[in-house]
């Protein structure tokens, strides 16, 4: 047991500190990329290293098992530069029984990642995105909830903020919508309900509409109908409006099955969420899996020789499984394999590879 916990404290030790380097890296180069970047808005060096410090979570958390298995080879060089691995095997302990600790410690870490960091990400990711917005142009919002979906789309005139109970999965059609049109300054100038409003280049057709004009004293009053004909501009095409869900990591963990569950109400395919989640939920088998790579090619004594030649397989192997991981998830939006397989298949399948390479070399 205390030879457990030792182990498992020195790879703690070696994550923080591959974690913390990584980090510095990020915040210098990402800090620097955004004095450039809103150069035009004039942008402070502390404003510009603050939005840095809130996009980096999102990048360290994309190569969290990058970091993994650099640090649980750092951790088996370690060890076998100061003998220990082979006092270990000494007093009888198997390799694969020693690497309880490191996989423990591994998965630990992502159950960690996944129950606190991923929120963390997703909230300084929506920061980060707003105050982007703020040094940018206009453009438009895109959200769902359970009253169904909003956008917003603006321009010089003033902002156009939309609500609609249902869409066409193409996003060129909606129901039960309705249009709040504010001017430049943010004050209310009409509202527009209609059963269904369709997309056309550079409009809104809309059906069996009703206008109410906020701006006079007594809105009901002035109120008219439109069987058919009544249009209003936009800058919104069908693929903006598929795009503007977002990244589906700029959801949190735990508000993704309530947001697929709304995004399936409102007509959309939540797919890409849906393989996002399984992949979350498999990210600690994942991490594990990148210490058994680690293990597999340099948990051995240094007198060995070929170290350098290990530690470039080791992280050959890992490269290959972060991208085997990327291919399964492109292949699992697009429909082509089920969204189980392309969340599970490459941890499950790394692992069992590493495994038994390592029974092969501990006992032949």
């Amino acid at each position: 047991m205390i030879l457990s916990l030792y182990i498992a404290r020195r790879f703690v030790g070696m994550f923080l500190r591959v974690f913390g380097v990584f980090l510095g890296i990020m915040l210098l180069i990402d800090g620097i990329d955004q004095l450039r970047r809103h150069a035009a808005s004039g942008i402070t060096v502390s404003e510009a290293f603050y939005m840095a410090l809130l996009n980096a979570p999102e990048s360290l958390y994309r190569i969290l098992p990058l970091v993994m298995i650099l640090s649980a080879i750092g951790l088996f060089l370690g060890l076998a530069r100061s003998s220990e691995l082979v006092v270990v095997r000494a007093a009888g302990r198997s390799g694969l029984r020693f690497l309880m600790a490191p996989v423990g410690a591994a998965l630990a870490i992502g159950l960690l990642a996944v129950a606190v960091m991923n929120p963390l990400v997703a909230a300084t990711s929506k920061e980060y995105d707003r105050l982007s917005a703020l040094r940018g142009s206009g453009g438009s919002i895109l959200s769902v909830s359970s009253e169904g979906l909003w956008l917003r789309q603006g321009d010089g005139s003033g902002q156009t903020v939309i609500r609609a109970g249902r869409v066409a999965p193409d996003g060129t059609r909606l129901q039960e919508v309705t249009f709040y049109l504010y001017a430049p300054d943010g004050a209310p100038q009409a509202r527009i309900e209609a059963a269904e409003a369709v997309l056309e280049p550079g409009n809104w057709m809309l059906r069996d509409a009703k206008r109410w004009d906020l701006t006079q004293p007594n809105p009901e009053a002035g109120a008219s109908l439109a069987a058919t004909g009544l249009t209003l501009t936009t800058d919104l095409t069908a693929a903006r409006i598929r795009e503007g869900f977002g990244a589906p990591s700029a959801i949190a963990f735990w508000d993704l099955p309530g947001y697929i569950r709304n995004l399936e109400r409102a007509g959309f395919s939540a797919r890409n969420y849906q393989v996002w989640m399984q992949m979350e939920l498999a990210f600690p088998l994942l991490l594990c899996t990148m210490v058994l790579v680690a293990a597999g090619f340099t948990m051995r004594h240094s007198r060995a020789g070929r170290t350098g030649q290990m530690v470039l397989m080791a992280l050959a192997c890992g490269f290959f499984l972060f991208f085997l991981r990327n291919f399964a998830q492109v292949l699992g939006e697009n429909g082509q394999i089920p969204v189980l397989v392309a969340a599970w298949s490459p941890p499950v399948a790394a692992a069992l590879m590493a495994l038994s390479l390592l029974l092969h070399l501990e006992d032949g």
